[in-house]
Protein backbone atom coordinates (compact mmCIF):
# COMPACT_ATOMS: atom_id res chain seq x y z
CA UNK A 1 0.00 0.00 0.00
CA UNK A 2 2.80 2.51 -1.22
CA UNK A 3 0.92 5.72 -2.05
CA UNK A 4 3.91 8.08 -1.42
CA UNK A 5 5.27 9.05 -4.33
CA UNK A 6 5.52 8.40 -7.49
CA UNK A 7 9.54 8.42 -6.87
CA UNK A 8 9.48 5.30 -4.92
CA UNK A 9 8.00 2.92 -7.67
CA UNK A 10 10.09 -0.19 -9.15
CA UNK A 11 11.71 0.84 -12.84
CA UNK A 12 10.01 -0.88 -15.62
CA UNK A 13 11.40 -4.50 -16.81
CA UNK A 14 11.91 -3.04 -20.52
CA UNK A 15 13.57 -0.03 -18.75
CA UNK A 16 16.31 -1.96 -16.89
CA UNK A 17 16.46 -4.39 -20.00
CA UNK A 18 18.00 -1.91 -21.55
CA UNK A 19 20.25 -0.57 -19.02
CA UNK A 20 21.36 -3.93 -18.83
CA UNK A 21 21.77 -4.43 -22.49
CA UNK A 22 23.68 -1.10 -22.94
CA UNK A 23 26.11 -2.74 -20.22
CA UNK A 24 27.80 -4.51 -22.84
CA UNK A 25 31.21 -3.53 -24.35
CA UNK A 26 32.53 0.38 -24.90
CA UNK A 27 30.05 3.45 -26.06
CA UNK A 28 31.81 7.01 -26.47
CA UNK A 29 31.25 9.03 -23.56
CA UNK A 30 29.34 12.14 -22.95
CA UNK A 31 26.39 11.72 -25.01
CA UNK A 32 28.35 10.52 -28.00
CA UNK A 33 26.73 6.76 -27.47
CA UNK A 34 24.79 5.51 -30.52
CA UNK A 35 21.72 5.31 -28.12
CA UNK A 36 21.78 8.93 -27.68
CA UNK A 37 20.87 9.23 -31.25
CA UNK A 38 17.99 7.02 -31.37
CA UNK A 39 16.77 8.89 -28.13
CA UNK A 40 16.65 12.15 -29.93
CA UNK A 41 15.05 11.20 -33.03
CA UNK A 42 12.66 9.36 -30.97
CA UNK A 43 11.62 12.35 -28.62
CA UNK A 44 11.97 14.60 -32.31
CA UNK A 45 9.43 11.87 -34.24
CA UNK A 46 6.73 12.04 -30.18
CA UNK A 47 7.23 15.94 -30.38
CA UNK A 48 6.56 16.00 -33.95
CA UNK A 49 9.83 18.88 -33.53
CA UNK A 50 12.40 17.49 -36.63
CA UNK A 51 14.63 20.78 -35.61
CA UNK A 52 14.68 19.90 -31.81
CA UNK A 53 17.51 20.23 -29.57
CA UNK A 54 17.38 17.03 -27.26
CA UNK A 55 19.72 16.43 -24.06
CA UNK A 56 19.57 14.08 -21.02
CA UNK A 57 20.07 14.72 -16.89
CA UNK A 58 19.59 12.09 -14.13
CA UNK A 59 16.94 14.53 -12.27
CA UNK A 60 14.47 16.96 -12.78
CA UNK A 61 15.84 19.93 -10.84
CA UNK A 62 18.65 19.68 -12.54
CA UNK A 63 15.98 19.54 -15.74
CA UNK A 64 13.80 22.50 -14.48
CA UNK A 65 16.83 24.87 -12.94
CA UNK A 66 19.37 24.40 -16.51
CA UNK A 67 16.61 24.91 -18.57
CA UNK A 68 15.71 27.85 -17.01
CA UNK A 69 18.76 29.28 -16.30
CA UNK A 70 19.33 28.58 -20.22
CA UNK A 71 16.37 31.68 -20.89
CA UNK A 72 16.91 33.74 -17.76
CA UNK A 73 20.05 36.26 -16.61
CA UNK A 74 20.82 36.99 -13.10
CA UNK A 75 19.44 40.44 -13.36
CA UNK A 76 15.82 38.65 -14.48
CA UNK A 77 12.79 37.12 -12.65
CA UNK A 78 10.91 34.24 -13.19
CA UNK A 79 7.30 34.29 -12.89
CA UNK A 80 5.38 31.07 -11.72
CA UNK A 81 2.82 29.88 -9.29
CA UNK A 82 2.97 30.38 -6.20
CA UNK A 83 3.07 26.15 -5.27
CA UNK A 84 4.78 25.51 -8.56
CA UNK A 85 7.87 22.73 -8.34
CA UNK A 86 10.14 24.88 -8.69
CA UNK A 87 8.98 27.64 -6.10
CA UNK A 88 7.68 24.38 -3.22
CA UNK A 89 10.41 21.64 -3.99
CA UNK A 90 13.87 22.70 -5.62
CA UNK A 91 15.60 24.31 -2.36
CA UNK A 92 16.21 27.13 -4.35
CA UNK A 93 18.13 25.46 -7.44
CA UNK A 94 15.92 27.56 -10.32
CA UNK A 95 18.03 30.45 -8.24
CA UNK A 96 21.52 28.71 -7.89
CA UNK A 97 21.87 27.73 -11.32
CA UNK A 98 20.56 30.99 -12.69
CA UNK A 99 23.21 32.93 -10.96
CA UNK A 100 20.64 34.49 -8.11
CA UNK A 101 17.73 35.43 -10.43
CA UNK A 102 14.73 35.55 -8.26
CA UNK A 103 11.51 33.73 -8.38
CA UNK A 104 8.18 35.98 -8.82
CA UNK A 105 5.58 33.81 -7.41
CA UNK A 106 1.90 34.78 -8.55
CA UNK A 107 -0.49 34.18 -5.27
CA UNK A 108 -3.16 31.08 -6.21
CA UNK A 109 -4.34 27.69 -4.64
CA UNK A 110 -3.29 25.54 -7.51
CA UNK A 111 -3.30 27.27 -10.60
CA UNK A 112 -1.92 29.96 -12.39
CA UNK A 113 -4.52 32.63 -14.17
CA UNK A 114 -3.64 34.41 -17.60
CA UNK A 115 -5.27 37.82 -15.19
CA UNK A 116 -2.46 36.88 -12.06
CA UNK A 117 0.49 36.35 -14.15
CA UNK A 118 0.26 39.60 -16.27
CA UNK A 119 -0.53 41.35 -12.93
CA UNK A 120 3.05 39.79 -12.10
CA UNK A 121 4.67 41.14 -15.49
CA UNK A 122 3.14 44.47 -16.12
CA UNK A 123 5.06 45.67 -12.59
CA UNK A 124 8.44 45.09 -13.57
CA UNK A 125 9.05 47.76 -16.05
CA UNK A 126 12.23 46.86 -18.49
CA UNK A 127 13.21 50.58 -18.39
CA UNK A 128 13.64 50.55 -14.49
CA UNK A 129 17.17 50.07 -13.77
CA UNK A 130 15.94 48.98 -9.92
CA UNK A 131 14.00 45.91 -10.88
CA UNK A 132 14.19 42.76 -11.32
CA UNK A 133 13.33 42.48 -15.29
CA UNK A 134 11.39 40.47 -16.83
CA UNK A 135 12.48 36.97 -17.68
CA UNK A 136 10.67 32.87 -18.64
CA UNK A 137 7.58 32.00 -17.60
CA UNK A 138 7.54 28.07 -16.01
CA UNK A 139 4.37 26.17 -15.74
CA UNK A 140 4.09 22.93 -13.89
CA UNK A 141 1.81 20.33 -15.75
CA UNK A 142 0.89 18.23 -14.31
CA UNK A 143 0.75 20.93 -11.10
CA UNK A 144 1.67 20.33 -7.82
CA UNK A 145 -2.27 19.47 -6.23
CA UNK A 146 -2.88 17.30 -8.77
CA UNK A 147 -4.36 19.40 -11.48
CA UNK A 148 -4.34 20.08 -15.37
CA UNK A 149 -3.74 22.84 -17.23
CA UNK A 150 -6.60 22.25 -20.55
CA UNK A 151 -5.11 23.33 -23.68
CA UNK A 152 -7.15 26.01 -23.69
CA UNK A 153 -5.59 27.33 -20.00
CA UNK A 154 -2.28 26.53 -21.05
CA UNK A 155 -2.36 28.90 -24.18
CA UNK A 156 -4.24 31.48 -22.78
CA UNK A 157 -1.11 31.63 -20.38
CA UNK A 158 1.60 31.62 -23.18
CA UNK A 159 -0.34 34.12 -24.79
CA UNK A 160 -0.26 36.26 -21.58
CA UNK A 161 4.04 35.25 -22.13
CA UNK A 162 4.63 36.16 -25.33
CA UNK A 163 2.95 39.36 -25.34
CA UNK A 164 5.54 40.61 -23.09
CA UNK A 165 7.91 39.01 -25.18
CA UNK A 166 8.79 36.09 -22.09
CA UNK A 167 9.97 32.25 -23.04
CA UNK A 168 7.77 29.67 -21.85
CA UNK A 169 9.44 27.01 -19.55
CA UNK A 170 7.07 23.57 -18.79
CA UNK A 171 7.87 21.98 -15.81
CA UNK A 172 6.31 18.42 -17.23
CA UNK A 173 7.85 15.62 -14.57
CA UNK A 174 4.29 14.07 -14.68
CA UNK A 175 4.65 15.43 -18.40
CA UNK A 176 2.93 11.77 -19.91
CA UNK A 177 0.23 11.93 -17.03
CA UNK A 178 -1.15 15.40 -18.01
CA UNK A 179 -0.97 14.67 -22.21
CA UNK A 180 -2.58 11.21 -21.49
CA UNK A 181 -5.14 12.63 -19.36
CA UNK A 182 -5.84 15.55 -21.37
CA UNK A 183 -5.73 13.02 -24.84
CA UNK A 184 -3.94 15.13 -26.92
CA UNK A 185 -0.36 15.20 -28.29
CA UNK A 186 3.32 15.92 -27.08
CA UNK A 187 3.08 18.56 -29.87
CA UNK A 188 -0.20 20.28 -28.44
CA UNK A 189 0.94 20.60 -24.97
CA UNK A 190 4.38 22.21 -25.73
CA UNK A 191 5.50 24.06 -28.86
CA UNK A 192 1.66 24.17 -30.37
CA UNK A 193 0.80 26.02 -27.49
CA UNK A 194 3.90 28.54 -27.24
CA UNK A 195 5.78 26.40 -25.21
CA UNK A 196 9.99 26.77 -25.49
CA UNK A 197 11.68 24.23 -23.39
CA UNK A 198 10.15 21.74 -21.48
CA UNK A 199 11.19 19.32 -19.02
CA UNK A 200 10.40 15.79 -20.34
CA UNK A 201 10.22 13.66 -17.03
CA UNK A 202 11.02 9.92 -17.16
CA UNK A 203 12.09 8.96 -13.40
CA UNK A 204 8.07 9.28 -11.99
CA UNK A 205 7.37 7.31 -14.73
CA UNK A 206 9.48 4.31 -14.75
CA UNK A 207 12.27 4.80 -15.23
CA UNK A 208 15.44 4.80 -12.54
CA UNK A 209 16.79 8.16 -13.00
CA UNK A 210 16.38 10.18 -16.21
CA UNK A 211 14.64 13.40 -17.77
CA UNK A 212 15.06 15.22 -21.02
CA UNK A 213 15.47 18.62 -21.59
CA UNK A 214 13.91 19.28 -24.84
CA UNK A 215 14.29 22.93 -26.31
CA UNK A 216 11.97 23.82 -29.55
CA UNK A 217 14.52 26.76 -30.70
CA UNK A 218 17.91 24.78 -31.32
CA UNK A 219 19.74 28.20 -30.98
CA UNK A 220 19.96 28.04 -27.20
CA UNK A 221 21.37 24.44 -27.74
CA UNK A 222 24.69 25.55 -27.11
CA UNK A 223 24.41 27.20 -24.35
CA UNK A 224 22.57 24.55 -22.72
CA UNK A 225 25.71 22.55 -23.44
CA UNK A 226 27.87 24.31 -21.32
CA UNK A 227 25.36 24.83 -18.69
CA UNK A 228 24.77 21.22 -18.02
CA UNK A 229 28.64 20.26 -17.97
CA UNK A 230 29.63 23.24 -15.78
CA UNK A 231 26.30 22.34 -13.58
CA UNK A 232 27.87 19.23 -12.85
CA UNK A 233 25.23 17.42 -14.64
CA UNK A 234 27.08 16.11 -17.80
CA UNK A 235 27.56 11.95 -17.14
CA UNK A 236 30.32 10.54 -18.39
CA UNK A 237 28.76 6.94 -18.80
CA UNK A 238 25.68 8.81 -20.23
CA UNK A 239 24.65 5.71 -22.00
CA UNK A 240 23.29 4.45 -19.04
CA UNK A 241 20.60 8.10 -19.19
CA UNK A 242 20.22 7.35 -22.93
CA UNK A 243 19.55 3.56 -22.41
CA UNK A 244 16.64 4.17 -20.25
CA UNK A 245 15.16 6.95 -22.06
CA UNK A 246 15.29 4.28 -25.07
CA UNK A 247 13.44 1.88 -23.33
CA UNK A 248 11.18 4.42 -22.29
CA UNK A 249 10.53 5.43 -25.79
CA UNK A 250 10.18 2.47 -27.00
CA UNK A 251 6.67 0.95 -28.21
CA UNK A 252 5.35 4.17 -26.53
CA UNK A 253 6.13 2.84 -23.06
CA UNK A 254 5.96 6.01 -21.64
CA UNK A 255 2.17 6.41 -22.60
CA UNK A 256 1.60 3.24 -21.43
CA UNK A 257 2.68 3.86 -17.78
CA UNK A 258 1.15 7.03 -17.80
CA UNK A 259 -2.30 5.65 -18.81
CA UNK A 260 -1.62 3.11 -15.67
CA UNK A 261 -0.79 5.22 -13.31
CA UNK A 262 -4.00 7.54 -14.31
CA UNK A 263 -6.34 4.49 -14.47
CA UNK A 264 -4.89 3.55 -10.41
CA UNK A 265 -5.43 6.61 -9.70
CA UNK A 266 -9.16 6.67 -10.78
CA UNK A 267 -9.99 3.32 -9.49
CA UNK A 268 -8.71 4.79 -6.09
CA UNK A 269 -10.34 8.13 -6.18
CA UNK A 270 -13.95 5.81 -6.78
CA UNK A 271 -13.63 3.83 -3.82
CA UNK A 272 -12.61 6.94 -2.03
CA UNK A 273 -15.86 8.38 -3.02
CA UNK A 274 -17.65 5.60 -2.00
CA UNK A 275 -16.37 5.79 1.00
CA UNK A 276 -17.20 9.14 1.27
CA UNK A 277 -13.66 10.87 1.45
CA UNK A 278 -14.15 14.53 0.49
CA UNK A 279 -11.52 15.64 -1.99
CA UNK A 280 -9.16 19.20 -1.52
CA UNK A 281 -8.69 19.28 -5.17
CA UNK A 282 -10.50 17.83 -8.10
CA UNK A 283 -8.25 14.76 -9.21
CA UNK A 284 -7.18 14.69 -12.64
CA UNK A 285 -4.24 12.51 -13.02
CA UNK A 286 -2.12 10.32 -10.67
CA UNK A 287 -1.96 12.29 -7.76
CA UNK A 288 -4.44 12.69 -5.06
CA UNK A 289 -5.40 14.77 -2.23
CA UNK A 290 -8.40 13.35 -0.34
CA UNK A 291 -10.02 14.44 3.35
CA UNK A 292 -11.07 11.41 5.36
CA UNK A 293 -11.66 11.23 9.31
CA UNK A 294 -8.38 11.22 11.18
CA UNK A 295 -9.45 7.66 12.47
CA UNK A 296 -9.23 6.02 9.04
CA UNK A 297 -5.33 7.49 9.11
CA UNK A 298 -4.32 5.69 11.87
CA UNK A 299 -6.12 2.46 11.14
CA UNK A 300 -4.10 2.94 7.63
CA UNK A 301 -0.53 3.81 9.32
CA UNK A 302 -1.33 0.74 11.77
CA UNK A 303 -1.21 -1.54 8.95
CA UNK A 304 1.47 -0.20 6.67
CA UNK A 305 0.02 2.39 4.38
CA UNK A 306 2.69 5.06 2.98
CA UNK A 307 1.32 7.91 1.73
CA UNK A 308 1.64 11.95 3.15
CA UNK A 309 -0.97 13.34 5.57
CA UNK A 310 -1.46 16.72 3.95
CA UNK A 311 -1.79 19.62 6.51
CA UNK A 312 -2.47 18.14 9.60
CA UNK A 313 -1.49 15.31 11.93
CA UNK A 314 -2.54 12.08 13.74
CA UNK A 315 -3.15 13.57 17.04
CA UNK A 316 -6.62 14.55 17.82
CA UNK A 317 -10.18 14.00 17.49
CA UNK A 318 -10.94 10.29 15.63
CA UNK A 319 -13.89 12.52 13.24
CA UNK A 320 -11.76 15.08 12.38
CA UNK A 321 -11.25 15.32 8.73
CA UNK A 322 -7.33 15.20 7.81
CA UNK A 323 -5.97 15.68 4.66
CA UNK A 324 -3.82 12.91 2.84
CA UNK A 325 -1.57 13.30 -0.35
CA UNK A 326 -1.99 9.46 -2.43
CA UNK A 327 0.36 8.99 -5.37
CA UNK A 328 -0.48 6.23 -7.71
CA UNK A 329 2.62 4.84 -10.40
CA UNK A 330 2.51 2.39 -12.88
CA UNK A 331 2.98 -0.49 -11.20
CA UNK A 332 0.13 -0.42 -8.05
CA UNK A 333 -1.55 -3.56 -8.10
CA UNK A 334 -5.87 -3.09 -7.55
CA UNK A 335 -5.52 -5.29 -5.17
CA UNK A 336 -3.14 -2.86 -2.95
CA UNK A 337 -5.93 -0.21 -3.59
CA UNK A 338 -8.21 -2.56 -2.58
CA UNK A 339 -6.61 -3.81 0.80
CA UNK A 340 -6.15 0.04 1.19
CA UNK A 341 -9.43 1.35 0.68
CA UNK A 342 -10.81 -2.06 3.20
CA UNK A 343 -9.84 -0.23 6.19
CA UNK A 344 -12.51 2.63 5.76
Amino acid sequence: MFFASDNAGPVHPQIMERIVTANAGYAMPYGKDPIMDDVTTGIRTAFEAPEAAVYLVATGTAANALALATYCQPWQTIFCSEVAHIQEDECNAPEFYTGAAKLTVIPTADKMTPEGLAAAIEPRAPTDVHSAQRGPVSITQVTERGSLYSLEELRALTAVAKSYDLPVHLDGARFANAMMALGCTAAEMTWKSNVDVVSFGGTKNGCMGVEAVVFFDPKKAWEFELRRKRGAHLFSKHRFLSAQMAGYLQDDLWKQTARQANDNAAYLVAGLRKAGAEFLHEPQANMVFALFPRSVHRKLTAAGAKYYVWKGSLDGADDEMVGARLVCDWSISRADIDTFLSHF
